[in-house]
């Protein structure tokens, strides 16, 4: 087995400056419908987990991204950021052929002005 691992952090408002400059097409191009309407009903906070999933999408590939090939493209979209029933965030990988990982394990905090990601990937060979 071999594990990677990835982290990132962000400045909250560099997100929420993203999103408010470029209106729909930051939002469009980053994040997944679902993503979008968790972050939305978030209300006032919900600049901290949208930079909380976009900390969790840059740990995701530099956890994943020695295990690629260089001919693999990848989007943003690519990877969702969702959240189970207990609350706790999971990774689903859309569009993407993610071979011989065997699981992904991610953690995100926020606070008011950084949001950061902490990814382990446990691989099979």
């Amino acid at each position: 087995m071999i594990v990677t691992c990835g982290t990132d952090i962000i400045e909250i408002d560099r997100i929420k400056n993203l999103i408010e400059d470029t209106k729909d097409k930051a939002l469009n191009k980053i994040y997944t419908e679902d993503e979008k309407k968790y972050c939305e009903s978030k209300g006032n906070v919900k600049y901290q987990h949208y930079a909380a999933r976009f900390a969790a999408k840059e740990a995701i590939f530099k956890a994943i991204s020695n295990k690629l090939s260089n001919k693999f493209e990848m989007s943003w979209q690519d990877v969702e950021i969702l959240n189970d029933e207990n609350g706790r965030p999971t990774v689903n990988f859309l569009n993407s052929k993610i071979e011989d990982i065997e699981n992904i394990e991610i953690s995100l905090s926020h606070c008011k002005s950084y949001a950061v990601a902490t990814v382990v990937a446990t691989w099979r060979k």
